[in-house]
């Protein structure tokens, strides 16, 4: 990871003559097929453990089953049981799932431009958002083909979601060897990890340079992987796009075993169960079906296995996977700014109270005497405390690490018909970051392009190196290398104070240094 940013962007490296010839990997051989630039070649839809169905449903992944012959990876497999849909705004068609939904869903997808095995390029894993209930690695915007074009080897994966990622059940619990449940989704991403560790050298990718990230929920799982005892040594940096704050995402704290394993028994006899063979004789739409007291929502669990702590715990304590990482936040992020608020002055007075007895403090530092002044303040302050939380967050990590972090806050408003609605809205980042403009058909200008371009260069230099910075690219600075700043990324990129005053900074830092349950919500 310590090479010179200079070796990268690898855009300069001859990208012609990909990969063409099957290759051997776990279960058999597979055969890619020709992305839309022909240098790169595209292995759709591989499997990287058996399906986890039928008695395997609710258990650690299991070894791939073997195939005959050539596996054909031309299409995308079964994405994990989820509600399709085609748009929620703001995310539209490209930012959707839109393949088949099955139990048998362990795939992963794999872009190179390597031209042999012996090349050795570093590898990007990117998990999928959507709230660990949706999502698939076969998301138009992942396409990974822009970042591959970079000499980087993309690898996008599917885990299990909702019920079938993180149900809880003493019965479960016992039957483990581990005497644990919960968090397979988890580790569904470990064992892609070991995969990759594994298998990537045949697509000519360097197990040794490998970097995980994700957004939202990715970013999130990203952080449990960085975290977890069993994914140590599978990856070397980390990448969490609107996935760091103190207190934010369950990075502080999580459900513990024993509290979801009591949920997990209220779901059951909701469903009209008594046992766990039961349970497993349900189909997928059965066990997914809306029904009275059945709408309990299972998640990451510190498990004493896969999370022995919680997340938060695990770095204060030192005991996290130390890597390179690279977060940051977009301007009207869950919880951010609005491109057009409607607070009103009583409203924002209002909302000041959940700063205690540091009421007073914050409204002198936010003034308002008008609904106008009233807004702009809303905003002001959203994205200092938006800003200042994942700041804090990197600082702390500080504590305990030795690599770099690197921060940044997305300002570009992604085009389209509700773009003056939506602006820099959640993940809007992505199709930037994967060079992906091509996947959507929203009238993206020469600008959008350049931005494309610089942002991606900066991922793809991070992933090669730890480090995102590279020639002919504005200077980003690690947050120890200046204190109280960020990097603006989007319509204009470079350094920028981390809130709009240090007395503003000042007093986010006083508050986030409270007990996490005094934090406004995000």
């Amino acid at each position: 990871m310590r090479t010179s940013a200079a070796m990268l962007t690898l855009a300069a490296l001859p990208l012609c003559g990909a990969i063409t010839q099957p290759v051997k990997v776990e279960g058999g051989a597979v055969q890619g097929i020709p992305g839309k630039d022909t240098s790169i070649e595209v292995f759709k839809g591989v499997p990287f453990a058996a399906p986890p169905v039928g008695e395997l449903r609710w258990r650690a992944p299991k070894p791939v089953v073997s195939w005959q012959g050539v596996r054909k990876a031309d299409r995308f497999g079964n994405s994990c049981i989820q509600n399709i849909v085609s748009e929620r705004k703001p995310w539209t068609y490209e930012f959707m799932t839109h393949t088949d939904v099955s139990e048998d869903c362990l795939f992963l997808n794999v872009w190179t431009g390597a031209k042999s095995a012996t090349e050795r390029r570093p590898v990007y894993v990117f998990i999928h958002g959507g709230g660990n209930t949706e999502g698939s690695g076969a998301v138009p915007v992942y396409d990974g083909e822009g970042l591959a074009k970079k000499g980087i080897v993309v690898v996008t994966v599917n885990y299990r979601l909702g019920v079938f990622g993180f149900f809880t059940h003493p019965e479960l619990s016992a039957e483990s060897d581990v005497h644990a449940s919960g968090n397979y989704a988890l580790l569904d991403l470990i064992a892609a990890l070991r995969w990759v560790h594994d298998n990537i050298a045949g697509f000519g990718g360097d197990p040794n340079r490998v970097t995980i990230g994700g957004q939202s929920a990715g970013a999130s799982n990203t952080h449990s992987l960085t975290a977890s005892p069993l994914a140590k040594g599978l990856f070397h940096g980390a990448i969490a796009e609107s996935g760091s704050s103190v207190g934010g995402l369950g990075l502080m704290s999580a459900r513990t075993l024993a509290d979801q394993e009591q949920t997990g028994m209220r779901f059951a006899e909701a469903k009209g169960t008594h046992s766990l063979a039961e349970l497993r004789r349900l189909s997928w739409k059965e066990l997914t079906a809306p029904a009275p007291g059945a709408q309990a929502r299972f998640g990451v669990v510190v498990d004493g296995y896969v999370l022995p702590q919680s997340v938060g715990e695990i770095f204060a304590q030192g005991k996290q996977n130390d890597v390179p990482t690279l977060t940051g936040c977009a301007k009207e992020d869950i919880g951010g700014a609005t491109m057009h608020p409607t607070t009103t002055l009583e409203e924002f007075q209002r909302g000041a109270q959940r700063y205690g007895d540091l009421q007073g403090q914050f409204l002198k530092l936010y003034p308002a005497a008008t609904d106008e002044q009233a807004r702009a303040a809303q905003n002001e302050s959203v994205v200092d405390s938006m800003r200042a939380s994942m700041y804090l967050w990197a600082v702390n990590r500080g504590k305990t690490a030795k690599t770099k972090v690197f921060t940044y806050f997305w300002e570009h408003t992604l085009p389209g018909p509700d773009a003056d609605k939506y602006g820099a809205f959640h993940t809007s980042e992505v199709p930037y970051v994967m060079n992906a403009l091509a996947m959507s058909d929203r009238p993206f200008t020469d600008a959008d392009h350049r931005i494309a371009e610089a942002i991606s260069s900066y991922w793809a230099n991070f992933i090669g190196t730890g480090d995102p910075n590279g020639k002919g690219l504005a200077q980003w600075p690690a947050t120890a290398e200046q204190p109280g700043a960020t990097m603006e990324i989007g319509d204009k990129d470079g350094p920028i104070p981390v809130a709009s005053s240090k007395d503003r900074l000042a007093f986010f830092e006083a508050f986030f240094a409270r007990p996490r349950s005094a934090a406004p919500p995000r």
